[in-house]
């Protein structure tokens, strides 16, 4: 699977359980640690944890697993390193003070079509 079609695969997975403020960061030439990023927010660590699963379970059935998986446990920043895509699933206060695309603000945001 392209690395494209995964982070938009995700980016659905996230947009159908709700997910707020999805954003999908291309990163190929900013880094060599992925070529996208999936970054969006859940209103609570329940709903962050269920995004998360959702994101695996959707990807899992397209036949790819995760290669690591962080933040499970507290749910306040759960981060799905998937090789070429990077999903990072953010309750909003953490999201706010980890400022990702602040971060990696020259990459280049791509159009979802949710």
């Amino acid at each position: 699977m392209e690395a494209l079609e995964l982070a938009t695969l995700a980016a659905k997975a996230l947009d159908s359980k709700k997910a707020l403020d999805i954003k999908l960061l291309k990163v190929l030439d900013l880094t060599v640690l992925a070529d996208y990023f999936v970054i969006a927010s859940g209103t609570s660590n329940t709903h962050v944890g269920s995004l998360a699963d959702e994101v695996d379970f959707k990807l899992s059935e397209a036949g790819v697993q995760p290669k690591r998986v962080e933040g499970r446990s507290t749910r306040t920043w759960v981060l799905m390193d998937y090789g070429s895509v990077v999903v990072h699933v953010f309750y909003p206060e953490s999201r706010e003070f980890y400022a990702l695309e602040h971060l990696w603000a020259d990459a280049e945001e791509v159009p979802l079509e949710l």
